[in-house]
């Protein structure tokens, strides 16, 4: 028998070994190292998970990145089917590429790393980029004064011919905003010096209501823009007093909102939406205490425990250590079901609830 006949056959029996270890999900990032490469397939060992296989049209998805793997490798591949009918994890290398190229995208924003990429193409609204595969756009909107096309009365075709003279150049820009369904990046090349920021800052104090508008999207929160040259971070918590999974579902770029100043710190402006808001714990202050017997609606999962809401915007927190395990609470807390609970820690001034389930 064949050497490469041998491994495949220890291969598919330890993927049958390992099938008593809890697999990893559907979509899930994986790592391993790569055992075995043959013509038409990649197998890598993903103990004590089993076996991941790249074949059929992942493999030729992802050809040009296989043609540089070696045996020995340590590669990231995403899940695509569980198990197949020989035992195997089915894997993708593409489509892990694209999620970490993703994940690469929203530090770049978090850390408004200025990165120079080229001009590739323009239309009546702006600039087309790529970063890492990925194509991206700049609104003319987000250009700086030097590369704003300045045409009278706006006439559209007059902006385009000023923009497709940019074609080709090397701009200095960061990202503001994912929108990985669409597959496109939005960039935005405007940057203060120093001095100008501090002279725009200074126009603002803690407590000030701005009109403002939604310049970007991103995971932990919303960019407005105040002004030319200035935005401020409005952050996920700050976004609505009920629970917010993706500040994408309840905005878009453009949007106009009112925000309210909570910090100004490190030459970055904190803006809060929920602030302009009424509280809604201010209506059990004074009501609610320690002890006191409550229903609540099962409505999140952490890695915590549960988190129940006794009104929109008012939710605490049922922990794993009051259950046997982090299972026995899901088991018994099911979410958008209503259960009674007692609660153990009410502090509406820092809208702060812990709650232990009644049987």
């Amino acid at each position: 028998m064949e050497k490469k006949e041998i491994l495949k056959e220890n291969l598919v029996l330890n993927s049958i070994v390992d099938r008593s270890v809890n697999k990893p999900e559907i979509d899930s990032l994986v790592e391993g190292s790569v055992i075995l490469v043959e013509k038409s397939s990649v197998f890598v060992d993903l103990s004590p998970f089993g076996t991941g296989i790249i074949y059929g049209r992942e493999f030729i998805n992802a050809k040009d990145i296989i043609k540089k793997i070696s045996l020995g490798d340590i590669i990231k591949a995403k899940v695509v089917e569980i198990e197949n009918d020989d035992g195997y994890i089915e894997l993708s290398l593409k489509e892990a590429k694209q999620a970490l190229t993703w994940s690469e995208a929203e530090k770049a924003i978090k850390a408004k790393t200025v990165m120079s990429l080229e001009i590739k193409d323009a239309n009546k609204g702006g600039l087309i980029l790529e970063w890492q595969g990925i194509q991206g756009f700049l609104p003319a909107s987000q250009l700086k004064a030097e590369h704003y096309p300045r045409v009278l009365d706006s006439d559209k075709d007059k902006i385009l011919k000023e923009l497709k003279k940019l074609v080709g150049q090397q701009i200095s820009v960061m990202i503001i905003s994912t929108l990985p369904k669409e597959g496109k990046l939005i960039f935005s090349e405007k940057d203060n010096n120093p001095e100008e920021k501090k002279e725009i800052l200074s126009k603002y104090a803690i407590g000030d209501n701005l009109d403002c508008t939604v310049a970007g999207l991103v995971d932990f929160g919303v960019f407005l823009k105040l002004e030319d040259g200035l935005e401020g971070l409005v952050h996920i918590s700050e976004l609505d007093w009920g629970l917010v999974e993706d500040p994408r579902n309840m905005f878009k770029v453009g949007d106009q909102v009112k925000a309210k100043v909570i910090e100004i710190k490190d030459d970055k402006i904190s803006l809060s939406i929920k602030a302009l808001k009424e509280n809604p714990w201010k209506e059990f202050e004074g009501k609610l205490k320690k002890g006191d017997i409550i229903k609540g609606v099962v409505i999140k999962y952490n890695k915590h425990g549960a988190l129940v809401s006794i009104k929109e915007g008012v939710a605490g927190l049922v922990h794993n250590s009051t259950f046997d395990s982090e299972s026995k609470l899901r088991e018994k807390l099911q979410l958008g079901k209503t259960y009674n609970f007692q609660i153990t820690l009410f502090e509406p001034k820092d809208q702060k609830m812990t709650l232990v389930y009644l049987e």
